[in-house]
């Protein structure tokens, strides 16, 4: 079509093949869309489009994309709230016959596939590498591996025994987002063998989430942890907790996504398989802490006499 629609917040720009959403930036826009900046979204990847009215004098032209087509969707997991779909064109009721016309144009470009689940991700994912800041850790995703480097000021006793992790994405089946609006919001990463596992509500290991996130995200559901994985994700070193602050939705969400876009390539592909590893060589002002830490959690009774001396030999050997 090779036209331009511009709307509240957004503009989507329409190609032969493909509808190109470029999010514009200010104080009103929701900083998800400022993260992503822009979208391209085949047309292949998706379902149906829809116009309705919309609040104050507005019509809301929304593309909707197939189950599977989206990592984005798919690790928000009915999360976002319509005040954050990056799917929602948002125009003046009076661009309401204009807006009409591009939806019988998307409608007329839908494929065959239209009403079935995509089989693989057709809309691109955040690029690595990523980072951001949880309560208890900061994680960093390269594009092969995740890491998360815990913060001795809010990491539980059971991550610091464990040690900083790093996770293969070779050796993962898939992501957890919960809201960082939930009071148990977190990201946790599925080893593979838990496939089609959501733990149980990790009560106490959230701790809720800034007033901007209520803007933009729902709550998700529940259902009990697997047997042999932490119920807690404040106790699970696969997992990092969000906080006030912490984890927000535009920087946990694409990064979600990343992970998730990177666990299904590379599932479909051959990849050596290696273990779940610690974390690499460290600076020794570092190690250093990280001992005095273990020591405190020694004398207050949180760690035996075992797993002192067998996590500080640990820590020494990676100087």
């Amino acid at each position: 079509m090779g036209d331009v629609l511009a709307g509240i917040q957004a503009t989507w720009e329409f190609d032969t093949d493909s509808v190109l959403i470029r999010f514009e930036r200010g104080i009103r826009t929701p900083r998800l869309f400022q993260s992503l900046r822009e979208r391209r979204v085949p047309h292949a990847a998706l379902s149906s489009v829809t116009l309705t009215p919309g609040k104050r004098g507005t019509v809301v032209l929304r593309a909707v994309p197939r189950p599977g087509a989206d990592p984005l969707l798919e690790a928000a997991a009915g999360q976002l709230k319509d005040g954050c779909d990056p799917y929602r064109l948002v125009l003046p009721a009076e661009r309401g016959t204009l807006a009409e016309y591009y939806a019988g144009e998307l409608r007329a470009r839908l494929g065959p596939d239209a009403g079935e689940p995509a089989e693989r991700f057709l809309v691109a994912a955040p690029e690595a590498p990523m980072r951001f800041k949880a309560y208890d850790g900061r994680a960093s995703f390269d594009g092969d591996r995740i890491s998360f480097r815990w913060f001795w000021t809010g990491a539980s006793s059971e991550k610091w025994k464990a040690g900083d992790q790093t996770f293969p994405v070779t050796e993962l089946s898939g992501v957890e987002w919960r809201s960082p609006e939930a009071f148990e919001g977190y990201l946790r990463l599925v080893p593979r063998g838990l496939e089609g596992t959501v733990p149980a509500s990790a009560e106490g290991g959230g701790l809720g989430g800034g007033p901007g996130a209520a803007l933009c995200t729902g709550t998700a559901r529940s259902v009990q942890a697997p047997p042999g994985r932490p119920t807690r994700a404040d106790e699970d070193p696969a997992a990092v907790i969000f906080g006030l602050g912490y984890g927000p939705v535009h920087e946990s969400l694409p990064f979600a996504a990343a992970v998730l876009e990177s666990v299904r390539r590379k599932q479909s592909s051959p990849a050596a398989v290696t273990a779940l590893a610690s974390a690499g060589r460290r600076d020794p002002a570092d190690i250093a802490e990280r001992i005095h830490h273990l020591g405190e959690l020694h004398q207050a009774g949180l760690v035996t006499d075992d797993e002192f001396s067998a996590k500080k030999a640990q820590l020494l050997a990676e100087l």
